[in-house]
């Protein structure tokens, strides 16, 4: 519409996706149901928050942020592709976003949200986003020294949006002259204020020490440690008109800190956790949404049609539906969904779809129970994991998970969440450099005197004294080596268990990413084992699950010990 406002348009977006005029998932759908509620909340000069009013600057002049920092990005250039040269034209899910994180302020003029997480598929235009938004922080935010940085872990991927602006800035001589902007090789500055903006990485700079006014972190689904997120939200602290930006694809690594900032963002869309500081979209399918569907590529990528084309995607939507080793690579980044490894075992939407956050031990308490113990004393997570049959659902079972790590471990580890597990009770965590098992003889022993313990499955590596303490007190210890020939059967059982939504978990955050981990081997025979690409991608709490699954199913069944059988104790 001719004159409309950018807020306008952001808000006739956000109408439309609640409408179902335009086709998103649930999470968008979310999002902005969350604008259009803060809109109708937020009002009145008791509010704590208004949204794009007129503010005046230092010079006397009005101006409305939202709107101000759309037009501003409207007149830089594109840089890539079939649009380089053409003045960037905003669509309404990026105006729809910019007005949102911009648009709210506090009282005194301050930006209301903080911290942003935008999730996209590859290809709509993330890198032209952030690079424009960059320089307007750098030249445009009225800010006095501001220090701008693109952030990464190595120093290409930092280079990529700071390059782009590099570009944007020197194709733009207004831009240069209204701001008085120097573009040099390594730096973009404006003198009269101060202000910088540079590509710094992990790989070769020191991090610490920043007092960053915009942090931009791209690709966040890549950082392998929290390290750079973290200097990026410390670092921010220090303003009170600071933006930490991230956008990224989905990625793999469920146990990352990108995984763990989509975490948060998915219970604040659903209303479970209250930040008013953090923003969040994520675009993608829902769950049940046929990914070999053309709707599903309208669905996930908002810029369909623009930077995003059907000549391109269609292409290799149909590779991967013919060449599975294809499939996980396109659905990751054209279709925004989390995988697994890239050859994983686990469908992993159809683990989240067996979720029961009410499920509860204690309603278990008397009940037959079999447990699978697999031990480890450094790095390894040791994992108990107890199975029992559920009393609602025909030949389903409830599943629960403890797991245990060292001091040492913890607190070097590089998996952001392991700290995380420990507070929210879902990790023990012993003193030392090795796992004391005198904690888990403890809740073994614990468990038999609640539970109507059928056996404790065990791998005898490293579990040769507690065994013998155990079977000493009366427990039904049975060894089970990892072989081949004993977890093929209830693997498949597991996962055909999983498919038919008969294995509930209480959406154990732990086993999860384990599940997520683990690549399964398939020899000549069609046997299957479990297996990890990294040393980091642990997958000991479904490695203790399939052991007690391999006797929940066959409860009176002996154990195979290489060629022969042999059971300790029934």
């Amino acid at each position: 519409m001719a004159n409309e406002t950018y807020s306008t348009k952001a808000r006739r977006y956000a109408e439309a996706v609640i409408a179902g005029d335009i086709l998103t998932c649930s999470w968008v759908q979310r999002a902005c149901k969350r604008q259009l509620n803060d809109l109708a909340k937020f009002k009145g000069k008791a509010s704590p928050y208004r949204f794009n009013p007129k503010l005046t600057d230092k010079d006397g002049r009005s101006f409305a942020p939202a709107d101000n920092l759309c037009g501003f990005i409207e007149r830089l250039p594109h840089v890539k592709g079939p649009l380089a040269g053409e003045m960037i034209k905003l669509e309404p899910w990026q105006v729809f976003i910019l007005t949102t994180v911009f648009g709210w302020v506090k009282p005194d003029g301050k930006r209301r949200f903080r911290r942003s997480y935008i999730e996209v598929p590859r290809g709509n235009a993330k890198s032209t986003l952030s690079s424009a938004l960059a320089l307007y922080m750098l030249a445009a935010d009225r800010e006095g020294g501001a220090e701008v940085y693109s952030l990464a872990t190595t120093r290409d991927q930092a280079r990529i949006v700071f390059g782009d602006a590099q570009t944007m800035a020197r194709r733009s001589p207004g831009f240069r002259n209204r701001f008085n902007v120097n573009v040099g090789a390594h730096n973009m500055n404006v003198l009269a204020s101060g202000s910088k903006f540079e590509a710094l990485s992990a790989e070769g700079s020191t991090l610490d020490g920043l007092n960053i006014h915009f942090g931009c972190v791209d690709e966040l689904h890549a950082h392998k440690t929290r390290t750079v997120y973290d200097v990026v939200e410390t670092g921010t602290g220090k303003r009170d008109n600071s933006l930490l930006w991230v956008i990224t694809t989905a990625g793999s690594n469920r146990s990352g800190i990108c995984y763990e900032v989509r975490s948060f963002v998915t219970k604040l869309l659903d209303g479970v956790f209250e930040d008013d500081s953090q923003f969040g979209i994520i675009y993608g399918l829902d769950d049940g949404d046929d990914w070999t569907s053309a709707e599903s590529l309208i669905k996930a990528n908002p810029n369909w049609g623009i930077s995003v084309r059907s000549e391109i995607l269609g292409p290799l939507q149909a590779k991967a539906m013919q060449l599975p080793s294809a499939v996980n690579n396109f659905k990751t980044k054209h279709l925004n969904e989390w995988v697994n490894a890239d050859t994983a075992w686990m469908d992993m939407r159809s683990w989240d779809a067996c979720a029961n956050p009410d499920l509860d031990i204690e309603s278990f308490v008397g009940q037959p129970c079999w447990i699978g113990l697999d031990l480890a004393s450094k790095t390894d997570i040791a994992a108990l994991v107890m199975v029992f049959q559920h009393p609602e659902i025909a030949d389903a079972y409830a599943v629960f998970g403890k797991y245990y790590l060292p001091e040492d471990t913890v607190n070097a580890a590089g998996n952001s969440q392991y700290s995380g597990w420990m507070h929210t009770g879902r990790l023990t965590v012993t003193p030392g450099n090795v796992i004391d098992f005198s904690w888990i003889e403890a809740d073994l022993s614990d468990l038999v005197s609640r539970f109507a313990v059928q056996a404790v499955a065990f791998d005898p590596f490293q579990a040769t004294q507690l065994s013998t303490r155990m079977l000493a007190e009366g427990l039904p210890m049975i060894e089970l080596r990892p072989t081949v020939l004993n977890f093929s059967e209830p693997m498949k059982t597991l996962e055909a268990l999983v498919l038919q939504k008969k294995l509930i978990h209480d959406g154990d955050p732990v086993l999860g990413w384990m599940a997520s981990n683990v690549v399964a081997h398939l020899d000549a025979k069609d046997n299957i084992y479990p297996r990890k690409e990294r040393a980091e991608n642990k997958i000991d709490g479904i490695v203790a699950l399939i052991m007690a699954i391999s006797r929940a199913i066959k409860p009176g069944d002996s154990v195979m010990l290489g060629a022969d059988y042999e059971l300790l104790m029934l």
